[in-house]
């Protein structure tokens, strides 16, 4: 025989009670009396007037680890199509955010190790020429909301390097690229980014806003000539070094430090070269003083430092063809240096250029 005890409801509750029912009640009984009040037909069902309930039964439930096991009726699922639309959200999503990286006509082996670097593919893209020298351009696959990378140096040719650069920043931005990078390793026209006479022009900011119409958000270069060159562009440039190569070369070599000496091959490398010699436990600077007196004159050279039985290390931004490190290496010979290494970081060697 099993009884049941009520509890009785909180002051609160605001359903009245129009008769008693019975604390206790037996199941053994034939007809078990049970009375309840509504407020209304559509109000919630509320026991009165009652103590406890409790329930006598003859066995106890067993729940695994001691506690019931509910079904949580509120837990927030999808269809199954709507949880394929999502997946498939996310899924585009992710491949919104990946990278691109194409390669111009300039340099493909770099861009081809760049890539292996990543670990990424190079982008397929169309570039050929028309009879009349025009360049065409087209990508062979979508960029639509891609960071895109455009590897092109303007190497020597360099007007035909320029102007494929420009195109392809053209091709990406109407193409939808979320954001274009133009990797520039070389920069063209650098060395024109003042005027040192009169009705000269500064092609280096003539250059640099030509990239920044085309479409290009971001620039990437490598050992600009000058570091002002950086200002000429109004969208953000990300300058790097080649520096850390240079110095572990260097190092290979084991050279005592108290050998070496810093030359810069002109006035304008100074900074250049102070900044490597403090790389190098802060060894002496050298100048190679170069001066011409007119066109078609040879230059007189004078050198402004000491290295007399030292290393001497020539730091220059790039190699043309190579008329000032040859004349600088035979008057570092001349003035009593022991070796002569000569670092740059663009090799051009136009050694075949008449002016």
């Amino acid at each position: 025989m099993a009884s049941l005890t009520m509890p009785r409801p909180s002051q609160s509750t605001s359903a009245s009670c129009s008769s008693p029912i019975p604390s206790r009640c037996s199941f053994g009984d034939q007809n078990p009396t049970f009375s309840f009040s509504f407020r209304d037909s559509r109000s919630r069902v509320h026991v009165c007037n009652a103590a406890a309930v409790r329930c006598d039964m003859a066995e106890a439930l067993n729940f695994p680890n001691g506690k019931p096991n509910i079904p949580v009726l509120n837990e927030r699922t999808l269809p199954k199509f709507l949880e394929t639309a999502r997946m498939e959200k996310t899924v585009n999503r992710t491949t919104n955010n990946r990278i691109k990286l194409f390669s111009g006509t300039a340099n493909p082996a770099l861009s081809q190790e760049i890539a292996c670097y990543m670990g990424v593919e190079l982008g397929k893209i169309n570039i050929k020429r028309f009879a009349d020298g025009e360049i065409y351009v087209q990508l062979q696959e979508s960029v639509r909301g891609c960071d895109v990378y455009l590897v092109q140096p303007t190497c020597p040719p360099a007007n035909e390097n320029l102007m494929e650069l420009l195109i392809m920043i053209d091709a990406c931005r109407r193409a939808s690229a979320k954001n274009i990078t133009a990797v520039i390793p070389y920069f063209g026209y650098a060395r024109a980014d003042r005027k040192t006479q009169g009705r000269e022009s500064i092609a280096a900011k003539l250059v640099a806003n030509l990239i920044t119409e085309a479409g290009a958000d971001r620039v990437l270069a490598c050992d600009l000539h000058s570091g002002q060159s950086m200002g000429y562009f109004d969208i953000p440039v990300d300058h790097v070094y080649c520096q850390p190569v240079i110095l572990d070369y260097l190092a290979s070599k084991t050279v005592s430090s108290n050998d070496l000496v810093v030359v810069s091959p002109d006035v304008g490398g100074v900074a250049r070269a102070r900044a490597f010699a403090k790389k190098l436990s802060d060894a002496p600077l050298a100048i190679v003083d170069k001066r011409r007196h007119g066109h078609n004159v040879a230059e007189v050279m004078n050198l402004i430092g000491d290295v007399k039985g030292k290393v001497a290390v020539m730091v220059d931004d790039m190699i043309d063809t190579a008329g000032t490190i040859a004349k600088g290496a035979a008057l570092l010979h001349q003035e009593g240096a022991r070796e002569v290494y000569a670092c740059c970081t663009h090799a051009v060697f136009r050694l075949d250029y008449k002016s």
